[in-house]
This record gives C-alpha cells, structure tokens and sequence, in this order.
C-alpha cells in the first residue's frame, strides 16, 4: 500500500491517502472472493460421487477357491463373495462383514489384491479386491447364492459374471494390479494396468 501511495505522490497527484487506502482494500476483498471462488470451482471439479465394493476370493490350499452363483437380477452369474462398503466402514472390515453374510465364513489376514472400477451414470464404482487363504467358521449358503468350493480351473469354465475375467487375471497375476472398464458402442472394455 505504501509503495502504491509514494508512485501516486512521485506523479504529483494528490489523493488522501484514506480514499486510496479504501479503494485498495475494497479491491483486496474482490480478489479474494475471486480467488476462493476459484480455488472452491477447481476442488468440486476434483470431487466425484463413488461406489465402493469389494471382493474376496478365498482359497483352501487344496487348488479350490470359493464360488458364489449369485443370483440377483442386475448381476448374475458365478463370482467370488463379496458387496457394498457401507458409510464409515474400513474397506478390509468391510470385506470381511460380506465374506461372513455371504458364506458364513470369517476371513483373517486378507490381502489387499488390487481394483477392478469402472463409471457409469455419474458414478465411479471401485471394486477392492482380496485374497485369503485364512478362515474359520461353517460354510452355508445366504440369499446371494449358492456357495461352494471348486478348483480355480473349474471356475473359469463356468457362465462367470460380468468382469469376473478381469478379475481372476488381476488376482492371478503379479504384474497386473488394476482394471479399468471403459465403454464403447458394443459395450464396456477392460484396460489393464
């Protein structure tokens, strides 16, 4: 402000420097609303509505994995146990909550594997997905589908659900960590990272 003041004396011009000092200030707080505007439109742009849900597939150390028929009319087909993350819940948890309604079985140490996302209708739907050789409990079937055990080689030749190829190369793979469904006219395609 000073600087500002001492050019307007250096001209000659005389100003209170009051009137200069309120226009200085008035142009202070235009800018700043400008740029909280700004910065507020750049971190909305920033933010996106999410699904998240997981995955686990759970092996026995006898070559079986553990297969779920679901049976649900937006998706169908054999898969691995797994749902929704509810507010507030830790993903790990979260997985662990589903495993059990799903299965009746309850997973230790699971290991995080890697993600299968895609977006749809404004929403970006993340998939986590796990992998245990760890639990307890009895298996039993729920309103999802039928559960049971298969060897892995099995599951691949069964009708899987949508995704589920992406799945299995990502939870076999060391290499592959993420997929990515992108669509195109004939539907979604998997890019994988």
């Amino acid at each position: 402000m000073d600087s500002v003041y001492e050019k307007i004396e250096d001209a000659e011009i005389w100003i209170p420097y009051g009137e200069v000092f309120k226009h200085y200030k008035s142009k202070r707080s235009d800018i700043n609303k400008r740029v909280r505007k700004s910065l507020n439109e750049k971190e909305e742009s920033r933010i996106e509505k999410v699904c998240f849900m997981n995955m686990c597939m759970i092996q026995d150390h006898k070559g079986n994995v553990l297969a779920l028929d679901k049976v649900n009319d937006s998706y169908t087909g054999t898969t691995f146990p797994g749902g929704h993350v509810e507010a507030n819940e830790i993903f790990q948890k979260s997985m662990i909550r589903e495993v059990w309604e799903e299965t009746g079985l309850t997973v230790e140490a699971p290991k995080l594997g890697g993600l299968y996302h895609w977006h749809k209708s404004g929403v970006h739907y993340v998939i986590t997905l796990y992998k245990a050789d760890k639990f307890t409990g009895e298996l039993k079937s729920s309103e999802e589908g039928r559960v049971y055990w298969i060897p892995l080689e099995e599951l691949k030749t069964k009708e899987l659900a949508t995704g589920m190829e992406h799945v299995l190369r990502i939870l076999e793979s060391e290499k592959v960590d993420e997929c990515y469904m992108h669509l195109e006219a004939d539907g979604y395609v998997g890019d994988l990272y």
